[in-house]
């Protein structure tokens, strides 16, 4: 059986679905001001190999996303102006158009490494989402969880004790430890207080998006969203809830105290958290500008799915230290699992799959969706004496959850003017004429092609 570390009783969990054999999977989405960068990349590749997890055995999984394109405030402590606002003066294009240009590059990024796209892709700015926040917030206020300010409409978290289920601190501590001094509102009942709606007055006076409500214009605060859009389409109960291991802090706690506030019940079973994408020692973000981006992993020559091939090598709830040399390590690891495979397919081998490995594959992938583990099995089937159809099988089986594409690999048809070139090369070579055949060498590559010399022979095959 399938266990999942879920953060909310921090242990490993039996995954037991409420509506068998259906799976409500809810992620969190990006906030489109900026580039997607390769922490992100990390992040959604890890959702991806839970949702792959579970539809290998054989849930049907209805996947939700959000996309975070208003009320975004700098700060968690909602201070600060709304980052699409910031990120709009600053490229100089209105927010819905920064918006749409991060929302296509992010979903492109995904699309490079192999992720699934979501069922449903749902805008924080759209009108059903909008419709849907306003009516929720109207239910906090009418269940006094909720209060309104001159500036916002506020949760009122002392009316949950158990406020940040994540947290073995009591909410005195926590509202006693945080920073009284960086308060915007001085009407707020106490610090740890977050945004439902956002008035249109003082510095967001002149916000670009805003809707109207019974409480005065505005705009929805950044965690009123994935209540929002997850229930929308979910319902009150929901089987997985993921996010990055930030969330923990502030997102996920507002979320849960808004979800109990609405229905008077916990609504997701198991929260999954992944950590973060380091470099050099530190967390890869947009805020400290030390990030890389997909675009730079291609413009040095990797193949994107290298990407998926590093993220693989660590657990989702470990951090990783990203290398240009740790990523040459991997994009030549999933060179050779490439050759591999093509060798095999080039002998017309059937791929069988050896129940044992099976069952090895399985019970590590089930302990957490360990896929470290499934690599370091991988190598070990490779390297071991079983049959190649059963090493076939292996990988193919096993593919479906790394998603590396190696089932759509096809033998290369070797142009019959790379065929000649090899010939010419392998003449020279016998003749003792070095230079020319290293000449003939350099046109096979030029055309894409790698030479292996042997005593009877100049073979050549694709480069990978």
């Amino acid at each position: 059986m399938l266990k999942l570390y879920n953060s909310l009783s921090r242990q490993k969990e039996e995954f037991k679905p409420i509506n068998p054999p259906k799976v409500g999977f809810y992620t969190c989405g990006q906030t489109v001001y900026d580039h997607t960068h390769l922490g992100h990349i990390k992040k959604y590749i890890g959702d991806d190999l839970i949702r792959r997890t579970l539809q290998y055995l054989s849930y049907e999984v209805f996947h939700v996303q959000n996309v975070t394109d208003v009320g975004h405030l700098e700060s968690d402590a909602d201070e600060g102006e709304d980052k699409l606002e910031k990120g709009s003066r600053k490229l100089g294009i209105d927010v819905l158009q920064l918006a749409r240009k991060f929302e296509d590059e992010f979903y492109a990024d995904l699309k490079e490494v192999n992720i699934l796209y979501p069922h449903v892709v749902q805008r924080a700015a759209d009108e059903k989402s909008i419709k849907e926040q306003i009516r929720l917030i109207a239910i906090l206020l009418d269940k006094r969880y909720a209060y309104m300010t001159d500036s916002a409409i506020y949760f009122d978290v002392a009316k949950l004790p158990d406020y940040n289920p994540f947290s073995n601190q009591p909410l005195s501590e926590k509202i006693a430890g945080s920073r009284e001094d960086v308060i915007v509102d001085p009407n707020k009942h106490n610090s740890a207080d977050f945004a439902l709606w956002i008035f249109k007055k003082g510095i967001h006076t002149n916000h670009a998006l805003f809707w109207n409500t019974p409480w005065g214009d505005g705009f929805p605060g950044w965690h009123i969203e994935c209540s929002a859009i997850s229930m929308q389409n979910l319902g009150e109960y929901i089987d997985i809830h993921t996010g990055g291991i930030d969330h923990l802090l502030v997102h996920h706690p507002n979320e849960i105290a808004q979800n109990y506030g609405i229905t008077g019940h916990q609504v997701v079973n198991y929260w999954v958290h992944h950590e973060f994408m380091m470099i050099d020692g530190r967390k890869m973000s947009k805020s400290l500008g030390n990030y890389f981006t997909l675009y730079d992993v291609k413009n040095k020559g990797f193949d994107p799915l290298a990407m998926r091939y590093f993220v693989l090598n660590a657990h989702y709830r470990k951090q990783i230290n990203f290398t240009w040399e740790a990523l040459t390590a991997a994009n030549n690891a999933l060179n050779n699992l490439k050759k591999i495979v093509l060798k095999y397919k080039e002998t017309k081998i059937e791929p069988h799959i050896n129940p044992i490995y099976k069952d090895k594959f399985e019970n590590v992938l089930n302990d957490d969706i360990n896929t470290p583990q499934t690599l370091s099995l991988l190598w070990e089937v490779i390297e071991g004496e079983s049959k190649d159809e059963e090493k076939l099988g292996f990988i193919l089986n096993a593919d479906k959850v790394w998603g590396l594409k190696l089932d759509e690999l096809e033998p290369d048809v070797i142009p019959d003017e790379v065929k000649k070139l090899a010939d010419q090369r392998f003449d020279l070579r016998v003749a003792k004429k070095y230079i020319e055949a290293d000449q003939i060498r350099s046109q096979i590559e030029e055309i894409g092609y790698s030479v292996i010399d042997t005593p009877t022979e100049t073979k050549v095959e694709p480069n990978v």
